[in-house]
């Protein structure tokens, strides 16, 4: 049983990394080391300010990332991958719009000081 099911793990994953693989592949999990990038930036930054922070690099990877893996979801036609990134994208371009708001609110602010 155990030997069944080591053949078939084994054709299995034959199938998905190498039969399978083609450029569009490819270029899903460069998607996704794009996206997963962000962590490592975000534990850096922490790691330097000893405190939890998401620094700037961590949204733009995640609109990269996003971005890559939702054009993948389209090419490969998967609606799960195209609901989850089609409303990531929108909240991570949104994180950054309300940066934005608060750094022009706290130079505003500045300047009258």
């Amino acid at each position: 049983m155990l030997m069944r099911l080591s053949h078939d793990l084994g054709l299995y994953f034959y199938d998905i990394i190498v039969a399978r693989f083609d450029l569009w592949a490819a270029f899903g999990v460069l998607a996704q080391l794009v996206f997963g990038a962000r962590f490592i930036v975000q534990w850096i930054a922490s790691e330097k300010a000893e405190r939890s922070v998401i620094p700037m690099g961590f949204w733009f990877l995640s609109i990269a990332g996003g971005l890559m893996t939702l054009v993948y979801g389209f090419v490969r036609r998967d609606i799960v991958i195209i609901v989850g990134q089609a409303f990531s994208v929108f909240i991570y371009v949104r994180n950054l719009m309300l940066i934005a708001k608060d750094a022009k609110k706290k130079a505003s602010a500045d300047a009258e000081a």
